[in-house]
Formats: structure tokens, C-alpha cells, sequence
């Protein structure tokens, strides 16, 4: 679990971090960078295909491994080809070539996600209950050491091979991503070398063939077809709606929500029409697709009652919103000060990786003590306190100390309220259905934060970065009167 960890955790920062410092470099506007931590989306609908990943059986793969670990590989193996194509695209010789860098981004983020979700049901079912907590520190720390070495280490070797703010060297960022890609290795020899997990009790197959799979994979990229190409198509409507609404709204950054949000609604309305007429003609497998994704959903709306399992939904999906719009414009805000890139792989990864493992360690121990939800509720109360630090980081300016002091305390509270909501998550699952509501949990837990992510930039050249920061600080507020009335409903569900 701790190389399945490194492998996940190396391509999460090669879409937000160490990409925004490249195009940055490359001389890409501070909006425009900002808008690629869309390209990660897929972490947040990851749970759209997640049941065909779960039983779907992949050509030869799945004989010779297994499912688990064939949909692994083959995950692996397509995050290592987005790495090289993002590595052969140098995103300053056009807008052609920035709209490639972003398809080969999407990919990487498409096929990171389905790694994580295979291997989120391949820890669960590898050990018995009481091995689920070692399982999950060795999974955090390997993601952890992962994203080190896609933070700090790209840092360090763009540096190294030549690339500076001042002096973009677009050889020395192709050399990194492919680095980068090797590292991958890692994961790809772990998968070969374990062994696949048995299916869990009372889980056994479904009894779908091959030729339904092909059909339900078919109505997916069908779907997902007609998703890109309503946003795509809309995009001209969208200048027209944002002109229109503007003179409403009075403010361009409202509006532009408004109208990215309705495009968003439209795509995705779209591929529910072409699932449902696929479904209507019998092109796809009905019974298939209900026991794919309405059994997961209903059980655990019948589990919770469904007051209960809308209010646990809601927190799931706005617990991390304060660390994760903070999150994608914090590289640039680093070096907007005047830190270089070596002060940033050195303090902000190296330091703040220890950090956040040291925070981890806390909150799981705490969590064993006093139970998880008063530690979910500290780590949402230090999650949005500890953004107002980078406020005061923003008038001091480049310095160091406060540098290391802004970073402890973000990275232990981070850590600290990451592991109660990884254990918090957990308690939600049931193992019958492991892949699928866990996947809707992560990706859930995504889907809103990245979403404003994706403004960050453009709500920074408005506000300025002292009060975007309190801004996200406020964020975290409704979290905490989530949390509360979560824990006093599921006490009293548990009596």
C-alpha cells in the first residue's frame, strides 16, 4: 500500500502545482492557469464509471491478474503516457499547443482517477477490519512521499535542467514530466508483484457477460461524447449569456459563474438523455445499469434514512472546499512574493510533507481517543483558521520564517483533518459495495471545491490576495455547523 500510495499520489500535483509554476513560465496568463485544475474534474465524477471499472473485465489483463489489479495497470499505464505527452508539449508556442497540453492534462486526470479507484477497493478487500487503519496510514504516507517527488522533486529538476520565471526553458520541463513519468514504475512493478484480493463476503458475480460490458462502455463514451460536445459547442452562447447577464449582475466574476454553471447543468443533462434513450432502445443493459449504479445509491439512503444520508452528503461534498480553492493558486501566490522554486520544493514539499505526515499521525491518534467527529470538527475550525495565516504571509512578504510558520500550521491541520475524514469516510462505506459508494464519497468531496478552484486566479486579480484568502477562511464556516448536526444525528441513530 505505501508504492500503491506513491502512485497515486505522483500525477495529482502534475495538474495542479508543478503545472501552474510550467505554464506560468511559459508566459500563460494567471486566469488561464488556474482554469487547468478543471482538467482534474475527473476526481470528482470518477464515480460516473467506477461500477464499469468495478466489473468490467479488461481483454487478457483481467485473466492474468484479476480485476483489481488488471484496471490497475492498465491505469498506470495510461498516466504514464499523459505524463510523456504533456512532457512533449511546450504550451508557449501557441494556443494550438496550450489546447493540447489541456487534453493530455485531462487524460492524465481521467486515468489518474480511475486508479485511485481501483485501488481504494483493492485496500479495502486485501485485510480484515483490523488491519484497515495500517492499511490507510501506509496508503496516506506513499501518497505523500508521491506527491513530494511530483512537487518538490519536478521543482528541483526544472531548476536544475535550466527553466527560471525569468528564463523559461521548455527542454527542461519535457525532461521533468518524463522523470516524472518513469517514476511510475514504482506502481506498475507493485501491481505485478501482489497478489489479487478475494472478493468480498457476500459480494459474488453478477453474471453479465462480455458483450453487455462492451454495450454499457459504449453508452459511457457515448454520454461523455455528448457532454464535451454541448460544453464545447456552448461556448459561443456562453460569451453572449455572460454579456447578457452582466448587465444584471454588475459584477463579470458572478456572472461568468452563473453562466460556466449552466453549461456544466447542460452537459450534463445531455449524457443522462443519451444514457436513458440508449437504455430505452435496449442498446444498453438495463438491469445492468440499475444494479450498477441505483443499488450502491439506494442502499445507503435506506441505511441513513433520507434526511440523514442528504445532510452526510452535504458535508462530504463541502468538508475540504476551504484547503482546496486555497490550495491551487497558493504556488503562484508563493512565487507572486518572490520565493524561488527551490524555496518553494524545499519548504512548501519537503518541510510541509513532514508536516502533514506529522498531522496525520495526530489526528488518527486523537481519533482513536476521543472518537472521529470531535476531530473532524477541530480540523475544519483549524483548516479555516490556519488560511487566515497566508493573509498575514501577504503583507510580510518573502520571508522565510514566516514561510515555515504559515506551512506547519497549515499542513498540521491539513493532516490532522484529513485523517478523520478518511476514517470518517470509511465508516460510511459498506464493503459490498466498496468501489462505487466510495468512489461517489471522493468524488463528491471534490466536485464542489474544484469547481471554484477553477476561479481562483481570476478572483485573485479582483480581490487581491489578502481578502481572497479570508474569503476561503469564511468558506469553511457552514463546514462547521454541518459537522455538528451530522455528529448529533448519527449518535442518536447509534443508541
Amino acid at each position: 500500500m505505501l508504492f500503491f500510495g506513491f502512485s497515486a499520489g505522483m500525477p495529482i500535483l502534475l495538474i495542479f502545482s508543478s503545472l501552474s509554476l510550467w505554464l506560468r513560465e511559459a508566459g500563460i496568463d494567471r486566469s488561464a492557469v488556474t482554469f487547468f485544475s478543471w482538467a482534474a474534474l475527473g476526481y470528482s465524477f470518477k464515480f460516473v464509471w467506477a461500477p464499469l471499472v468495478d466489473q468490467m473485465p479488461l481483454p487478457f489483463l483481467t485473466k492474468r491478474l484479476g480485476r483489481r489489479r488488471a484496471w490497475i495497470l492498465a491505469a498506470q499505464v495510461a498516466i504514464m503516457g499523459a505524463m510523456v505527452w504533456m512532457g512533449c508539449t511546450d504550451p508557449a508556442s501557441g494556443a494550438s499547443q496550450l489546447t493540447v497540453m489541456a487534453a493530455a492534462a485531462v487524460l492524465l486526470g481521467f486515468s489518474s482517477a480511475t486508479q485511485d479507484i481501483v485501488i481504494d477497493a483493492y485496500r479495502i478487500e486485501s485485510a480484515g477490519p483490523d488491519l484497515q487503519a495500517m492499511m490507510a496510514s501506509s496508503y496516506i504516507a506513499g501518497y505523500r512521499i508521491g506527491m513530494l517527488v511530483a512537487g518538490a522533486g519536478a521543482l528541483f529538476l526544472a531548476d536544475y535542467f535550466g527553466s527560471t520565471k525569468g528564463d523559461y526553458a521548455f527542454g527542461a520541463w519535457r525532461m521533468t514530466y518524463c522523470i516524472m513519468a518513469a517514476c511510475m514504475l514504482i506502481g506498475i512493478a507493485t501491481t505485478l508483484w501482489v497478489k489479487e484480493p478475494q472478493r468480498p463476503a457476500g459480494e459474488t458475480a453478477n453474471g453479465y457477460g462480455t458483450f453487455e460490458y462492451a454495450r454499457a462502455f459504449l453508452g459511457f463514451v457515448l454520454a461523455v461524447a455528448g457532454f464535451v460536445m454541448v460544453f464545447g459547442l456552448s461556448s459561443g452562447l456562453a460569451a453572449e449569456g455572460r454579456t447578457f447577464l452582466l448587465q444584471w449582475v454588475k459584477n463579470a466574476h458572478i456572472a461568468g459563474v452563473l453562466v460556466e454553471g449552466a453549461r456544466l447543468c447542460c452537459g450534463i443533462t445531455a449524457a443522462v438523455l443519451i444514457a436513458r434513450v440508449m437504455m430505452a432502445l435496449k442498446l444498453v443493459n438495463s438491469p445492468m445499469v440499475r444494479d450498477a449504479y441505483l443499488t450502491p445509491v439506494t442502499e445507503f439512503f435506506q441505511r441513513y434514512g433520507r434526511g440523514l444520508a442528504w445532510l452526510l452528503l452535504a458535508l462530504i461534498g463541502l468538508y475540504r472546499i476551504s484547503d482546496i480553492v486555497l490550495g491551487v493558486i497558493s504556488n503562484l501566490f508563493y512565487q507572486d512574493l518572490g520565493f524561488t522554486k527551490t524555496q518553494i520544493a524545499s519548504v512548501v514539499k519537503t518541510f510541509g510533507l513532514f508536516m502533514t505526515i506529522a498531522g496525520g499521525f495526530l489526528g488518527g491518534v486523537l481519533s482513536v481517543r476521543f472518537s472521529v467527529m470531535p476531530i473532524l470538527f477541530a480540523g475544519a475550525v483549524l483548516s479555516a483558521l490556519t488560511n487566515l495565516f497566508f493573509v498575514a504571509l501577504a503583507h510580510v512578504g518573502p520571508s522565510l520564517p514566516m514561510l515555515y510558520l504559515v506551512i506547519s500550521a497549515d499542513n498540521l491541520a491539513a493532516g490532522l483533518a484529513s485523517a478523520a475524514f478518511v476514517a470518517f469516510l470509511s465508516s460510511l462505506t459498506n464493503v459490498r459495495f466498496t468501489a462505487i459508494q466510495y468512489a461517489i464519497f471522493s468524488s463528491l468531496m471534490t466536485l464542489i471545491p474544484k469547481m471554484l478552484s477553477g476561479y481562483s486566479g481570476t478572483m485573485v486579480d479582483s480581490l487581491g490576495y489578502p481578502m481572497f484568502f479570508s474569503l476561503t477562511a469564511i468558506m469553511g464556516l457552514p463546514v462547521l455547523v454541518l459537522v455538528g448536526l451530522s455528529g448529533r444525528y448519527l449518535s442518536r441513530k447509534n443508541k
